[in-house]
């Protein structure tokens, strides 16, 4: 008897730690689909569909996304990619909270480019202003309902991809211009949206009751996540425990060195240039109280965006790139040794200053602009190595 070769490979199901173990290096494709329909106040609350809605992946000034864009990522040694997306500029119904078929349809094409070279993916809702910036009880039942149709509707469309897909609930949920320190009534609407996060996408069933589902601290900030003891873990459906949930945060510590430039140096080695007080032994106490808090629980560490922006003095741009080498080695490591993943954010924005978190050109045939941060990256993988998981791919079952 002819044996007949199976012409595609099954995906197991994984615990979201073993999703984040196998995750390398984590890439996002940022100021992309999260962008607000052209000429639309990025601060919006608005629920539509305007007319030229369906060019919102270029409003921010980048190209549309290609596979070839994607196929670099790849080649460049990243084994993920976190698809930021904005939907309340293409939402046909707000009393279902439809989504635009063309919109989704895009989105499920970039999925599919993704897959296509084994990158694993994370779909997020991402500048929901109409959810992120109203945190507070006088909205919290209707945004709850909201979210909740809102994930569903996405949840249907992508309920059949395989476990590489992982979803994340929120974004950076925070008062308006207010980036500071979460009310008790800030924490209380976070965590609902938590839990009609998980409570929805386990309803559509299929391969979303396993699915790898993201839940946020307030604002992505570890800081309001871990030390105020108001982050409540939500309750997952029978049998599931906390196996396939992660804690997302975001992590762009120390400020003073990655995002605000006042100084130009991190680390130890480097004390003697004027280096941020914030160190390698900062960085490790910190991951390894989230391994205390979270992990020792059995829930993955997603840290969906990170980096340092571009900043330097002329006269020391190779020592001060060098420097950023050696931070974003320290960091992937360190991740990686506690199985957390991720996921550097690239905002294709180049220069000297604040905001210039690019890495691939994408006017110029993704030509790698930030070479000491990609080189850090990628040595900071091979010194830390995340404990052995249970392998992704199975042939035939």
């Amino acid at each position: 008897m002819t044996m007949l070769s199976c012409p595609f490979t099954l995906y197991a199901q994984q615990t979201a730690q073993e999703w984040n173990r196998e995750v390398t290096a984590g890439w996002n494709l940022g100021n992309q689909f999260e962008c607000p329909a052209p000429g639309q106040d990025g601060e919006s609350m608005a629920i539509g569909n305007p007319d030229n809605a369906d060019n919102a992946e270029t409003a921010w000034g980048n190209p549309v996304v290609t596979k070839k864009m994607i196929k670099a990522v790849r080649d460049a040694g990243f084994n993920a990619v976190r698809i930021p997306v904005r939907w309340q500029c293409h939402i046909t119904n707000e009393a279902a909270m439809s989504i635009s078929k063309t919109w989704m349809s895009r989105i499920k094409e970039v999925i599919g480019w993704c897959l296509d070279y084994d990158l694993k993916v994370i779909v997020n809702v991402h500048h929901e202003k109409w959810l992120e910036s109203r945190p507070y009880y006088q909205y919290k039942e209707e945004n709850c309902r909201k979210l909740a149709l809102l994930w569903m509707n996405i949840a249907t469309e992508l309920k059949d991809y395989d476990y590489r897909v992982a979803f994340a609930g929120t974004n950076e949920v925070h008062e308006k211009d207010n980036w500071g320190k979460p009310t008790a009534e800030n924490l209380d609407v976070q965590n609902a949206y938590n839990q009609t996060f998980i409570d929805i996408v386990r309803a559509t069933g299929g391969n979303n009751e396993r699915r790898h589902l993201i839940v946020q601290t307030y604002v992505c900030n570890p800081d309001y996540g871990i030390y105020n003891g108001d982050f409540i873990i939500p309750t997952d459906i029978a049998g599931n425990g906390n196996d396939y949930m992660s804690v997302e945060f975001h992590y762009y510590n120390p400020w003073d060195y990655a995002g605000s430039c006042e100084y130009y140096y991190w680390g130890e080695p480097y004390k003697q240039y004027g280096a941020s007080l914030s160190d390698e032994k900062t960085m490790t106490d910190f991951f390894d109280l989230v391994v205390r808090e979270w992990s020792d629980k059995g829930l993955g560490i997603v840290i969906g965006e990170w980096g340092v922006t571009d900043h330097f003095k002329s006269s020391e741009s190779d020592r001060i790139h060098e420097n950023m080498s050696y931070y974003c080695k320290t960091f992937v490591s360190e991740a990686r040794k506690r199985g957390f993943s991720t996921f550097i954010w690239d905002n294709n924005s180049f220069g000297n200053g604040k905001e210039k978190f690019g890495i691939f050109d994408r006017w110029k045939s993704m030509n790698i602009k930030a070479g000491w941060i990609v080189n850090g990256i990628m040595d900071g993988i091979s010194t830390g190595v995340s404990p052995a998981v249970v392998t992704l791919k199975k042939k035939d079952r």
